[in-house]
This record gives structure tokens, sequence and C-alpha cells, in this order.
């Protein structure tokens, strides 16, 4: 069972067909949502991290990325990501042609040109292409 924000971000990604998390991390809550729902997830980090069956995990390093994981994405999405991982997160989408979002820690600031969306319990940013 996803908690209310979860399942709120699940809803609003879950439009796309083929997603990339960064940085997954010990939460592959969404990840999992999204492919309950259909959607074909790849989860990446620089850390192995356990994953459920459903999403795809492959280690990757967004600040040095391996291009392949991202070309056939139609977003690039990463949970609580950093001041310092968003521009290279917007890069990496970029690149693939992909949709960029992601969410924020707390008060850290969006430091790329993106739209907030107010969410239940969270904000999720969309970068302006």
């Amino acid at each position: 069972m996803h908690s209310d924000p979860e399942s709120t971000l699940v809803d609003q990604l879950s439009r796309y067909e083929t997603l990339v998390e960064v940085g997954i991390g010990n939460r592959p809550d969404v990840a999992a949502g999204l492919a309950d729902r259909g959607c074909r997830v790849t989860a990446t980090d620089v850390y192995n991290r356990s994953v459920p069956d459903t999403v795809r995990f492959v280690r990757d390093d967004v600040t040095d990325p391996d291009s392949s994981l991202y070309r056939d994405a139609d977003a690039v999405y990463a949970l609580n990501c950093p001041p310092e991982l968003q521009r290279p997160l917007a890069e990496a989408a970029g690149t693939a042609g992909a949709d960029c979002l992601f969410t924020t820690l707390g008060g850290d600031p969006a430091v790329v040109d993106a739209t907030p969306e107010t969410l239940s319990g969270d904000t999720l940013f969309r970068l302006n292409t």
C-alpha cells in the first residue's frame, strides 16, 4: 500500500510508458507502483539496491551516465533530488529526449528552470524545455 504522496506521484508519472528513476536508494515504492500500473521502469543508483522483480535495476551515476539506459525513456525522474544532481538529471533526460521530473528534499530549491506542481504532500517539478 502506498502512502498518499506516493500514490499521487504514481498517478502523475503513470501517464508515461517507459521511465527511469534516478537514485532510487531504499525507496522503491513509487517505481513499484508505476510497474503495477503497467509502466516499464528502470531504477538506477550509484550503489546496488534491491528493487521489486517488476522493476529493472541498473547501477549508474547520473553525473557520468550510461546514455543507453535513458535512450528509450519517456520520462526521467528523481525523488528527493538534491540541487547538485538536478542539472545532471536534466541533461540525462534532455539527451534522451525525455521529460524530466523531480521532487526535492524539504526546503531545497529547484536550481534548473522547472515548473512546480503542488501535489498532496509534495511538489513535483517539471523541467521547462
